[in-house]
């Protein structure tokens, strides 16, 4: 019955052109508004770990004294000692220190100018925690890191730049006043949140920072406080530090903490040291408060609320937009149907039940939304095409995959059968008796 009900909505959708097309547009512009912003919203509330980020976990203390704003509730760094106390503990599968800071970055061999990049500080797990890819060479050894060697591991951006692309594994870069030997050139690598910068990014503030590309270059984290001194970013300091430009033994927070951890038992244990930590160090007057958090990565990422606060509203405004479509899209099935009445009342004159006539109205309607589903799938592809032309750090990231491909033809098709569901009952309620009176 299917191919004959589809048989019949052809033939009554040939016959009322204009009405088709005002329907069909109805459907593709709601469905190509909703799926640009949907899609939008899809790439930027993605996993950037699938699979892992459940097992990758932000531990958080407070250091900070009773005089404090936060009043016992953990910022999202850490002073130097905390950071580095609980990361030489060794209590998970791998960890990682991270802080970023902006750096004079050149390679003498080429004769460029120096560049102003933003580099990231961090220690060797960081590379294997995040699945982070290689093109040439390998990230630094854990004995590099402790040796304070000057090494480092560059983005492939930055080798484009300096080195054409080609393998610059044991050249020399200048970060600052010291040579630092390159040994490692990653793989194009975005990362979409970048999710292990507490600060959202190399550069800005707020959620669309979090969709900054990578830092250009990466040292080993005490490596890198040589190399660069002071220069790094703060979060915060409740006093002025007693060396200026030193942070190591600084009253300020600036340094995260990430860890793997591989089972259950494995993060009740790690939230169990990370409270005697604390409570230890409260017990020794360096803390106020013995308050500790610990977030596995996305519900970091939920808390910081990493979507920005524009995208949301587009995507609500777009739904409200397709809802306003469907109403238009109900009072001209209404119409057509019932125009139909003397034809159904024949049908149903003639022994077709009233789900019958139901089943053939609802399969038109889903025609119609299929058939728009096509121009809103096309409308969508422009709304991306636009998207990626505005100046956002997200914007170059914006793409159709494929189960975004499938749920536009699935939302078509089901808003359009919501649409078609009161006008196809209105029609199957038609009295036979009374419309063939009228013939």
């Amino acid at each position: 019955m299917f191919a004959y009900y589809l048989d019949l909505a052809f033939r009554s959708l040939k016959r009322n052109k204009l009405l088709t097309v005002l329907m069909v547009l109805a459907i593709a512009v709601g469905i190509g508004a909703s799926m640009t912003t949907l899609t939008v919203m899809h790439i930027l509330s993605g996993d950037p770990l699938p699979g892992k980020s459940a097992h990758i976990f932000f531990p958080q203390v407070d250091p900070m004294p009773d005089i404090s704003f936060n009043r016992g509730k953990p910022l999202a760094m850490m002073d130097y000692r905390s950071a580095v106390d609980l990361w030489s503990a060794h209590r998970a599968d791998r960890q990682a220190l991270v802080v970023q800071s902006p750096v004079k970055v050149g390679a003498p061999s080429t004769g460029q100018p120096p560049l102003m990049l933003t580099m990231l500080s961090t220690t060797s797990d960081f590379f294997p925690m995040f699945d982070v890819p290689f093109e040439y060479g390998s990230a630094w050894t854990p004995a590099d890191g402790q040796d304070r060697a000057h090494v480092a591991v560059i983005s492939s951006d930055l080798n484009d730049r300096l080195f054409g692309g080609n393998d610059s594994v044991g050249k020399t870069l200048r970060i600052r006043n010291s040579d630092v030997r390159i040994v490692g050139v990653l793989k194009p690598w975005r990362p979409h949140p970048l999710f292990y910068d507490v600060n959202g990014g190399p550069v800005g503030s707020g959620a669309e920072s979090y969709y900054d590309k990578p830092e250009d270059v990466f040292m080993p984290f005490f490596s890198s406080l040589a190399v660069n001194g002071g220069f790094f970013q703060q979060y915060t300091c409740w006093d002025i530090p007693k060396r200026p430009g030193y942070l190591e033994n600084s009253p300020c927070l600036w340094v995260t903490l990430w860890v793997q951890l591989g089972s259950p038992v494995q993060v009740t244990s790690y939230r169990t040291y990370l409270d005697n930590y604390a409570q230890q160090q409260k017990a020794l007057g360096r803390f106020a408060y013995s308050s500790t958090r610990m977030m596995d990565l996305m519900q970091r990422l939920n808390y910081e609320q990493v979507i920005p606060s524009n995208v949301k509203l587009q995507t609500w405004l777009a739904f409200a937009f397709l809802a306003i479509c469907l109403f238009n899209m109900v009072g001209l099935l209404l119409a057509k149907f019932l125009r139909r009445a003397g034809e159904i009342g024949v049908r149903r004159a003639l022994g077709a039940s009233r789900s019958s006539v139901f089943e053939q109205c609802l399969t038109e309607a889903g025609l119609i939304g299929l058939i728009g589903g096509v121009g809103g799938w096309l409308l969508a592809l422009v709304g991306l095409w636009l998207v990626r032309r505005q100046q956002t750090p997200y914007s170059d990231l914006v793409h159709m995959d494929a189960s975004m491909f499938f749920i536009t033809f699935l939302l078509a098709v089901v808003v359009s059968l919501i649409a078609g569901a009161l006008p196809a009952l209105r029609a199957s309620r038609i009295a036979p008796a009374l419309q063939l009176k009228t013939l």
